[in-house]
């Protein structure tokens, strides 16, 4: 299909709404695509799979899978100048389940990322304390021994979260989570409701910011005591490990999850580019921007754990990905450091930004395709934006109570 005819179908439609310039289709994709997972998840997968062994399958992966599967979505969004569901539609009537299909998987992304960003920001809004409430313990709790033995750990679980035991008791809602969780979301909707023309200025901010705090984290972490042990644990290779079948698997999983490949948000992004765009520049600039800085990112969070085992005796390789590292491993490290509030807050809301930029592209995944259909077209975007946002809000409210985490890990 040509370009020529793809504007004729579009004859008579109100002008579609473009970026405001390249560069802000740029900062959204990247933020899009850099991640919580490439500062929790990468480098625990990298360690985990044979330390530095492991880019070979990573950057094998980007080639044969990542970087065709996102030229092949910009491509698509910014040919037919619509969302998932109507271009799969338009390549053919049948494949529009795809799209369909493409649009649920984003709507259970989006309870995903507001979670993580409201507990960075409840952490955020803790790291102003003096001292850092996850340092110390109060002796006349029946736990204490168990806060002593490891108070990062306790206060996560206990005092933060106040987790349940179990799924099944779901307790109360956490006052300081259910405030971060509305803050997050007024703030999402604040950034998304005028489409590329809000997301784009904000991107600005967003996918910047996280740059300029992982910079600065690198050159602190880098010159810790223990660094250089940390930055060994993560490299030294084991090649040994690249005949086990799931290294591979899960290279390619982080390949195709980091990128952000096949959630319908790529072509919605792109949709807002003009036709004749160079697609396949924007597709291998930010898929090798993405992979540099998981890599730099695991570099930042090695350092800091080599410094954490100086300090506390705490294995580096004793570490989990995902909350674990963010919640328990990084702020054990940070509390052993001078200006620690410092260092707790600018890596709480460079984790808040990282996960905002992933929520644009999932909420921007579901609000496009559904204003393409002809029954919505007449409805004005703030007004669809505000509604999927208030029942998406509504949805992840159960990741509020005191047993969120266990639903969140479902």
């Amino acid at each position: 299909m040509t370009a020529d005819k793809v504007e004729d179908e579009s004859a008579g439609e109100k002008p579609r709404a473009r970026w405001g310039s390249h560069i802000e289709f740029l900062l959204a994709g990247i933020g899009l695509a850099v991640g919580t997972g490439n500062v929790w998840r990468f480098p625990y997968l990298a360690q985990k799979n044979g330390g530095g062994a492991f880019l070979i399958p990573y950057f094998v992966m980007l080639l044969v899978e990542g970087l065709p599967l996102f030229f092949m979505e910009l491509a698509l969004g910014q040919r037919f100048q619509k969302g998932s569901i109507a271009v799969w539609k338009q390549i053919r009537p049948y494949l529009k389940g795809i799209g369909i299909a493409q649009v649920i998987v984003s709507f259970n992304m989006v309870v995903y990322y507001p979670i993580v960003m409201t507990w960075c920001g409840y952490y955020f809004y803790l790291s102003f304390m003096n001292p850092l409430p996850w340092t110390k313990c109060d002796n006349t709790t029946a736990d204490y021994e168990c806060c002593h033995n490891d108070s990062s750990k306790y206060y996560w679980y206990v005092s933060a979260l106040q987790a349940t035991t179990s799924i099944s008791e779901p307790g109360g809602f956490v006052p300081g989570v259910i405030i971060s969780w509305t803050v997050g979301w007024v703030i999402t909707y604040a950034c998304l409701f005028k489409g590329p023309e809000s997301t784009g200025k904000a991107a600005y901010f967003t996918a910047t910011f996280p740059y300029v705090v992982l910079i600065c984290l690198f050159f602190r972490g880098v010159t810790l005591p223990g660094a250089g042990r940390g930055l060994a644990v993560f490299f030294t290779p084991d090649f040994a490990k690249l005949i086990d079948p799931n290294v591979w698997v899960d290279a390619a999983g982080q390949i195709f999850f980091s990128l952000s490949v096949g959630f319908g948000s790529l072509i919605c992004f792109a949709s807002y580019n003009p036709v004749k765009n160079n697609c396949v520049k924007d597709a291998s600039f930010i898929s090798i921007i993405n992979c540099g800085t998981s890599v730099f990112s695991g570099v930042v969070v090695y350092s800091i754990l080599g410094y954490r085992e100086t300090q506390t005796s705490i294995k580096v390789e004793d570490v989990d990905k995902g909350p674990g590292l963010a919640f328990i491993a990084y702020t054990t490290a940070v509390a052993e450091m001078p200006l620690s509030q410092l260092w707790s807050a600018a890596f709480f809301i460079m984790m808040m930004m990282l996960a905002l930029n992933s929520e644009f592209g999932s909420i921007e995944a579901c609000v496009t395709p559904l204003k393409d259909q002809k029954a919505l077209r007449g409805v004005k975007r703030e007004i669809l934006c505000l509604i999927l946002c208030c029942i998406m809000y509504l949805v992840g409210l159960p990741m509020c109570m005191q047993n969120g985490l266990y639903v969140f890990t479902l």
